[in-house]
């Protein structure tokens, strides 16, 4: 990707984490460039994930999406903890995803206002 201004999207602990958001992004063509410990005889540590500076914002809500989705996730009956209901149903971790969501949304709307 010479050339093409490059932006900061996210920073994981392992070559792994980072090939599966690269993965992610690329099904919706969204080109990645992973930078840190990702080659050689111990790829261990640190790797950031670039992407183009035009697909930066669809790239964060993209896994914005997916980390939203995971969470709100039922697990499959009779297996794994049980989550107690906190509010409406929910467990704490859908209700603070929900909340999340709800959050970036809303800063989203109110850029798009002020620009």
């Amino acid at each position: 990707m010479s050339g093409v201004r490059l932006v900061h999207l996210r920073t994981v602990n392992n070559t792994f984490h980072a090939r599966v958001i690269a993965a992610r992004l690329g099904a919706d063509g969204i080109a990645t460039e992973l930078r840190g410990s990702v080659d050689g005889p111990y790829p261990i540590g640190n790797v950031s994930v670039w992407v183009r500076e035009e697909d930066a914002e669809s790239a964060r809500e993209l896994l914005l999406v997916d980390e939203v989705e995971s969470a709100l996730e039922l697990p499959p009956q009779g297996d794994g903890p049980r989550h107690r209901p906190f509010l409406l149903g929910l467990s704490r971790y859908q209700v603070v995803a929900v909340i999340a969501l709800i959050a970036f949304i809303a800063t989203a709307f109110v850029s798009r206002l002020i620009i």
